[in-house]
């Protein structure tokens, strides 16, 4: 969260919501175990995906999502790009013209 709050970037991904959780995490924590304990079932189990490196977690999500629907090895239709056609004459808009969205971006 330290991190969040001096990024420019990130800063809008954290609210007051957030900060007051870390006073409740042990209380949110404990409730979970709690509805896990009464919901996870065989016919609709909860999976948990540890997440302390995000990249790895996502990773290992897609691999277990995709391992539960069953598919088979499809291959794909040979495809051939054919030339692009000659031009008719287009001219593109000047830039001038339009409202472009400022780059915020630059200035962090």
């Amino acid at each position: 969260m330290r991190s969040r709050m001096n990024d420019p970037m990130r800063r809008w991904k954290l609210s007051q919501m957030d900060l007051e959780s870390l006073a409740r995490w042990e209380d949110y924590s404990r409730c979970k175990d709690e509805m896990f304990v009464h919901t996870d079932i065989p016919e609709a189990p909860w999976y948990v995906v540890e997440s302390d490196d995000k990249r790895s977690a996502r990773v290992n999500m897609i691999a277990h999502l995709l391992s539960t629907i069953p598919y088979q090895d499809v291959r794909p239709q040979r495809l051939s790009l054919a030339a692009r056609p000659d031009s008719r004459g287009y001219t593109r808009m000047l830039k001038e013209l339009q409202t472009e969205v400022p780059d915020h971006a630059a200035t962090l």
